[in-house]
């Protein structure tokens, strides 16, 4: 299984650095997912990844308290929102596909937008 992890790991990593370069292809969840992967496969990868100059931070806050940053936030958003046109204008789908399409991209920009901004500790005191 170890073998499996590391290679779905690195895949993950390979996915997610094309993210970086290509429009609308997300590369933080690709790196959330290496991350899981390399936790059970490879603590030096799962180090390296965690502690990684650019995603370290992100991948930390997320793993730690389900931290999606405000911009990465309005990116998912805006991303899903342009997706949504691009297969409206392209693909014509019928009424019954839109729908099914809006509340599934909906859904996942509710998820997106209920998650904590930052890792900052409760102002009030509460745990």
């Amino acid at each position: 299984m170890r073998v499996i992890y590391v290679s779905l790991g690195c895949l993950m990593v390979a996915i997610g650095a094309i993210g970086v370069v290509t429009p609308l292809l997300p590369t933080t969840v690709f790196l959330i997912a290496a991350a899981w992967f390399f936790a059970r496969s490879s603590p030096r990868l799962e180090a390296w990844l965690l502690n990684h100059p650019r995603f370290g931070k992100t991948l930390r806050d997320w793993r730690e308290a389900g931290v999606i940053p405000r911009r990465a936030k309005l990116l998912a958003c805006a991303g899903m929102t342009f997706g949504f046109f691009v297969f409206w204008f392209s693909i014509h789908p019928t009424s019954v596909q839109a729908a099914g399409v809006a509340v599934l991209l909906i859904g996942c920009a509710a998820y997106v937008v209920s998650r904590p901004s930052d890792s900052a500790p409760s102002r009030d005191g509460a745990a």
